[in-house]
């Protein structure tokens, strides 16, 4: 009998990668739970027996239940999260239901089968900020310190994770990745939305002047880190996935419009524009900062490292030309 893995949130960005990723690397049974929301795309998911398509709400504990006493998985890659901030800090509801409730739902099913391991593919949000001008990065050992809604949620789904292998003996993984991008990313995110925006001749407005600086991840070096962590079979640990590229959203934004051949017209920043999402803020001071802006992220993943010789491999100059082009042949 061949196992089986479940991946939850597999249509999502991050997730449909991974089961690309792995599609020629296993034979083992794959279980797609996805509930098909906004920025879920059913057609990532590879044309092949090998995978199954479930439609699963992972916040409705007796659905759950039943996938994982019909399936009975070996393993779990958990990758299903609400992950937007400016969202979470309209609703914060959606992100306790899906983030925390959803994620002890899989770790209690997970308990009722034999599963070597769950996999919490978490965010280095969880950390908090960092000094704007400073060396540090974030290690395993800094201390959590979630600033909005949605790292709050993250950091809640962490530290039940471990809880449930510390009280219960649950094998787990917590891997903490840096700012992801890549082909197929909802339109939300600041990549996509910059290249949608430079092709309809529209401005990309920025908070905090776009200074915010975060560390570039492309999303097949992740699925390569966590792969690889799981061919090597250690549990019970927490790694941090860095890209080893700290930009800040405007230096980003310039590189896409230099790529793409835009002009930094279509930059707004403006002292009389103040724009997160779909919220509008009385303007306090210039330039605007969105309630619960961190100011730098930083991944130190040398223990990574350490433990299994991985590192980025993509250059960020590289991979954004990939998405730009996505979005130019569509």
């Amino acid at each position: 009998m061949s196992e089986k893995i479940i991946v939850t949130g597999g249509c999502g960005f991050i997730g449909g990668h991974f089961l690309n990723y792995i599609k020629s690397k296993t034979d083992s049974e794959i279980i797609v739970l996805d509930k098909l929301s906004y920025a879920s795309n059913i057609n990532v998911i590879p044309d092949s027996k090998q995978f199954k398509f479930l439609w699963c709400d992972i916040s409705n504990e007796s659905h759950v239940n039943h996938i994982f006493n019909e399936y009975k998985p070996q393993k779990v890659f958990h990758f299903a999260a609400e992950s937007h901030v400016d969202n979470s800090i309209k609703n914060y509801k959606p992100f306790l239901e899906s983030n925390v409730i959803g994620t002890i739902n899989l770790l209690n099913a997970s308990l009722k089968v034999e599963l070597e391991k769950f996999h919490h593919v978490s965010t280095d949000e969880v950390y908090g900020s960092l000094e704007y001008d400073s060396d540090q990065l974030f290690t395993e050992e800094t201390q959590i310190n979630p600033r909005n809604p949605y790292s709050a949620s993250k950091a809640s789904s962490d530290h039940f994770v471990s809880t449930w292998n510390n009280t219960y003996k649950l094998p787990y993984l917590i891997t903490r990745c840096s700012n992801n991008y890549g082909s197929n990313q909802h339109n939300e995110k600041l990549i996509p939305r910059v290249i949608t925006n430079a092709l309809e001749g529209k401005k990309t407005y920025m908070y905090g002047g776009g200074n915010q600086i975060r560390d570039w991840l492309h999303v097949k070096d992740h699925c390569a880190a966590i792969w690889l962590l799981d061919e090597l079979e250690i549990i019970n640990d927490v790694f941090n996935i860095g890209g080893d590229c700290e930009k800040t959203n405007l230096d980003v934004t310039r590189s896409i419009l230099d790529t793409m051949n835009k002009s930094y017209d279509l930059i707004g920043i403006s002292e009389n524009e103040k724009y997160v999402g779909d919220l509008y803020y009385k303007p306090l001071e210039a330039p605007y900062y969105r309630p619960g802006q961190d100011s730098r992220y930083g991944t130190d993943y040398s223990k990574l490292t350490n433990h299994t010789g991985w590192k980025p491999s993509i250059k960020f100059e590289d991979g954004l030309n990939e998405v730009v082009m996505e979005f130019i042949e569509k």
